[in-house]
């Protein structure tokens, strides 16, 4: 599988913040989600957002993931500016860039376990049959989920629905994967075979990974920990990688 890097070059770093705010209007009270977030993420980074609920967790991962803009701030996604792009362009810029695996799935009731793992190539659109099928039993394979690849979703567990979800994120070989609790609906053995294969990617694409998770496993896995409450980065830990 061959990996594209998108994006000008203009930056050193994989994805850069600066002094990012992200302000809710909920009634007539600005809610402060993000108060001045500055960091870099380097490519082939396994990071971790940690913090308790309503720390901010989400909404960086949704700047990050292109889907919303800061309030003030800057941010680069390999040298480009994401401030600067209409929903048409930042749709087709996530579609190429970055994978995403939410924590309640978000599969496409209508389409088989099969399907809605192909759905992302699809929408790349350039792609001949005969590779998006190889992709798409590959990914399957590995999340040992190709014997239920003509299910629907409504016909499968929470932790099967978890792992087609995986398989979905990786499947176009995207730069980045954001990834809301991966593994919150996994047991143990699948839990750490998700992340093994997240470790692959990572080695073989040089794929970086960003999560937000309570799951000690993942926190455990992290080679760069940030800890944020009230909006702001408080902690940051670096270990080793491997």
């Amino acid at each position: 599988m061959d990996h594209e890097f998108i994006g000008n070059g203009a930056s050193m770093s994989l994805i850069e913040l600066e002094n990012v705010t992200k302000v809710y209007q909920t009634g007539e009270v600005p809610v402060r989600a993000l108060k001045g977030i500055s960091l870099q993420l380097e490519k082939k980074s396994f990071v971790s957002f940690i913090g308790p609920s309503g720390s901010g967790k989400s909404t960086l991962l949704n700047l990050i993931g292109v889907l919303d803009k800061p309030t003030q701030g800057n941010i680069l996604v390999n040298g480009t500016d994401v401030n600067k792009l209409d929903r048409a362009e930042a749709a087709a810029f996530r579609g190429r860039t970055i994978g995403f695996v939410f924590q309640n799935f978000n599969l496409i009731p209508v389409l088989t376990v099969y399907e809605n793992v192909e759905y992302p190539l699809l929408m790349l659109g350039r792609l001949p049959l005969k590779e998006r099928h190889s992709r798409v039993m590959q990914l399957l394979e590995k999340v040992g989920m190709s014997d239920q690849k003509e299910k629907y979703p409504n016909r499968i567990s929470g932790g099967q629905k978890q792992r087609v979800a995986v398989a979905r994120a990786l499947v176009t070989n995207p730069q980045i994967v954001l990834a809301d609790e991966p593994t919150a609906n996994l047991d143990h053995v699948t839990a750490f075979k998700i992340i093994n294969i997240m470790h692959e990617m990572t080695n073989e694409f040089g794929t970086t990974f960003i999560f937000s998770t309570h799951d000690p496993k993942i926190v455990g896995e992290a080679e760069i920990l940030h800890t944020l409450e009230d909006g702001t980065i408080v902690n940051t830990e670096y270990r080793k990688a491997g």
